[in-house]
């Protein structure tokens, strides 16, 4: 085969494009796809799932085989419900994939997924790298499908016929009764079928109309629900002005008791009485008085009436307080949460600000026989309280302690979380800390015990699912891009099997910084192109050089650019992007470079005048015979004619050109000569008048006709074509200078 230099030109290219193959790895986007096994031939577009359905696939390519590490794994991360990557949840993690660049990953959606712009990708651990994102998608999990049962407050009463009257301003409350943990949904609210913006799990209305509800499971999965509540009409009447009447006396001591009476009654009325804000009585017709009792434990609230019935629009009273006429206190010593571990007590106490009082301990609501003193120890589950009690004064009392709920757990359940502000690929340091310890009944009740048990548990800290040497206290702190990676905490404690926290991933920005430099901002010949430059090593590295926010070049390690804009380099470090700083590249403007003296510079015969030019990084001043006069931003000049200023802006040239004229020392002619003997042949303007666009000349014959008008006149009238019939013919001027103002007068032609 004949050899010949396009031929060596392609196989070099051709070797370059497979060394650069051969190294390179490009993640791309998941892309969603129907279940490989089944018969639908396209992608899913949105997720929709529940107990009875909660299978997806996605198809994941890379490019150039083989070219991670043995150790490697591809995770399938899911967004938050903003579309952020700050904590990545794991939908599906492979490591027997190193060796395929196509193939197929299934995935299930987490139980609390609920958004419209979530986003997934897929990260390579070794070396570390993540694909585009795809997205973003609507997706739910649909844990909840059953019709919601709506009520005032969210109490469980249905009113009669579904409507409720109130006052006209008066504000009402619906909620749902019967979705567990309703707060964490969000809901479709309507009014008379028209969807309302409150999105919370309960609405504040004064309006009256026909209220419904629906969970929001977004625009494409809330078809797969039947959520929709009853419907309650809240209509609106005109007040009756229910308060309460002043009590005998508000503070009250344990012998005490004082009622409370509305001050409507004997209407037929449906009364419920209410301390702090909670219900205290069931609707009760013509129930308008409420006895408060001092011996009663926590006797002491806010009281009030609320009313409803035929004819009347449901209305509450203001509150009155009733508080004790004791001024003593009791605080409960001990964490609100405990732990009996087996085996073991715990050992409760509360403090009086009295010491004449009696003490008694209740479990569950009963008394403890013999526990008389400011403590006991324990060694069972179970709600607990102390009572003080005072007889012998003159205002007996008796108050209760807040409770301490003491649980017996199967197992516990540790959340750790950042305690330090910390978002992926932004933060360059955080501190991991375990943050909530829940005890685990046997029904499944969790109680926070985090603060009785957090320094009892012994831990281990794991990055990656190894252990971290030395790291086994409740927090860790991370300070740089080798601490990357998912942790877990394992905790232990005696009489219990050891467990494992939550997963966090852990995504540091290197401290590194990356400048860009450029000799020049200003961009002026295509010949000669802005070069743009950082002393960081991007050989091995992945980078783009992005104009105005878009993605320019990916191979050059110095730019050479002949366009303007907004230029910045991105290395991607550990796989986050490491920004440079900006360097805004514009086009040359002549306009930059100016002179302190018009165009034409008037000089004095014999004197000298200074110019200075502004707007250049260097000058050159030169005379019509290019002879240079300065290098500096000014120039003297003492000699009319014309000069040249060569001035540049970084590597741009700009030239100027411009002209110095002596000073007039003649008045404006009147008297002018056309006879061809080149002396006063025409009538010749000082330069203060001629060649100045901002004179105006105007020229008048005899009958007032105007016979020239012109600016910028270039001391050329009259022209050899025009004739004079008479002797002596006499033309009147006005020259209007914006400068100097108006200068009239004649001008006689002699022959």
């Amino acid at each position: 085969m004949r050899t010949t230099p396009t031929t060596i030109l392609l196989v070099l290219l051709l070797l370059i494009t497979c060394s650069f193959t051969a190294t390179a790895q490009i993640l791309n986007a998941p892309e969603p796809i129907a279940n490989p096994s089944g018969s639908g031939s396209s992608g899913w577009t949105a997720a929709c799932g529940s107990a009875s359905f909660n299978s997806y696939w996605v198809n994941f390519t890379w490019i150039n085989a083989p070219a991670v590490n043995s150790d490697n794994k591809f995770i399938l991360e899911l967004s938050d419900a903003n579309g952020n990557f700050g904590s990545p949840v794991a939908l599906a993690t492979l490591d027997d994939k190193n060796s395929t660049s196509d193939f197929n990953i299934q995935f299930a959606l987490p139980t609390d997924t609920r958004g419209e712009n979530y986003k997934i990708r897929v990260k390579s651990t070794s070396p570390e790298k993540v694909s585009p994102t795809a997205g973003p998608f609507s997706m739910y999990y649909v844990d909840y499908n059953s019709p919601i049962l709506m009520s005032q407050d969210g109490n469980g009463n249905i009113p009669s016929g579904g409507t409720i009257e109130v006052c006209d301003g008066t504000a009402i409350t619906m909620a749902p009764h019967n979705v567990p943990n309703p707060e964490t949904y969000q809901y479709n609210w309507y009014k008379s079928g028209t969807l309302l913006s409150e999105k919370g799990p309960s609405l504040t209305t004064t309006q009256a109309g026909m209220y419904s509800v629906q969970i929001d499971y977004g625009t494409i999965c809330s078809g797969s629900a039947s959520t929709d509540s009853n419907i309650i009409e809240v209509t609106t009447g005109t007040s009756l002005g229910v308060a309460l009447n002043t009590p005998s006396k508000t503070s009250l001591c344990s012998t005490d008791t004082e009622t409370l009476t509305a001050n409507i009654s004997g209407q037929g009325l449906t009364y419920v009485w209410y301390k702090d804000n909670v219900a205290i009585t069931t609707p009760t017709v013509d129930d308008h008085t409420y006895t408060v009792n001092g011996a009663t434990a926590g006797f002491e609230g806010d009281y009030s009436v609320e009313i409803s019935g035929t004819g009347a629009c449901l209305e509450r009273s203001a509150a009155i307080s009733i508080t004790t006429a004791s001024n003593v206190t009791l605080t409960r010593d001990n964490e609100a949460n405990l732990v009996i571990l087996p085996s073991k007590t715990k050992t409760l106490q509360v403090t009086s600000s009295s010491a004449a009082v009696t003490y008694s301990w209740y479990k569950d609501g009963a008394v403890i026989t013999g526990e008389t003193s400011n403590t006991i120890t324990i060694n069972s589950a179970g709600e607990y309280f102390a009572r003080i009690t005072d007889n012998g004064g003159s205002c007996p009392f008796t108050i209760d302690s807040e409770k301490t709920t003491v649980v017996s757990p199967v197992s516990f359940n540790i959340v750790i979380d950042y305690t330090a502000p910390y978002t992926s690929c932004e933060s360059t340091s955080t501190t991991l800390d375990a943050t909530t310890i829940e005890a685990v009944a046997a029904d499944g009740t969790k109680t926070d015990v985090t603060a009785d048990l957090k320094n009892e548990f012994t831990y281990q800290w794991k990055k990656n699912s190894v252990a971290v040497s030395g790291q086994t206290s409740n927090s860790i702190a991370l300070t740089d891009i080798t601490a990357n990676g998912d942790y877990t905490l394992n905790a232990s404690i005696a009489g219990y099997s050891a467990l494992d926290s939550n997963t966090l991933n852990v995504n540091l920005l290197t401290s590194e910084t990356v400048t860009i430099a450029t000799s020049t901002t200003t961009f002026c010949n295509p010949s000669n192109p802005v070069v743009i430059s950082t002393t960081t090593t991007l050989a091995g590295e992945t980078f783009t050089w992005y104009k105005d926010g878009v993605s320019y070049n990916t191979t050059d390690e110095t730019l050479n650019s002949t366009e303007t804009g907004t230029f910045v380099l991105e290395v991607l470090k550990n796989g986050c992007p490491l920004r440079s700083n900006e360097i805004v590249i514009s086009p040359l403007d002549e306009d930059l470079i100016t002179l302190d003296s018009s165009d034409p510079v008037i000089l004095v015969e014999g004197q000298t005048k200074t110019i200075t030019a502004s707007g250049g990084t260097s000058y050159q001043w030169l005379d019509a015979a290019n002879v240079e006069l300065s290098t500096t931003a000014s120039v003297n000049l003492t000699e009319e004619g014309s000069y040249t200023l060569i001035a540049k802006i970084d590597d741009c040239e700009v030239i100027n050109q411009f002209t110095v004229s002596y000073k007039d020392t003649f008045n404006v002619p009147n008297v002018v000569t056309p006879n061809g003997d080149g002396k006063n042949d025409l009538w010749v303007l000082p330069n203060s008048y001629s060649n100045n666009p901002d004179a105006t000349v105007i020229i008048f014959n005899s009958n007032g006709e105007e016979i020239l008008n012109e600016k910028s006149y270039k001391n050329n009238w009259p022209s050899s074509s025009m004739s004079f019939p008479k002797q002596n013919m006499v033309f009147y001027y006005k020259i209007i200078d914006g400068k100097n103002g108006q200068k009239q007068g004649t001008i006689t032609i002699i022959r």
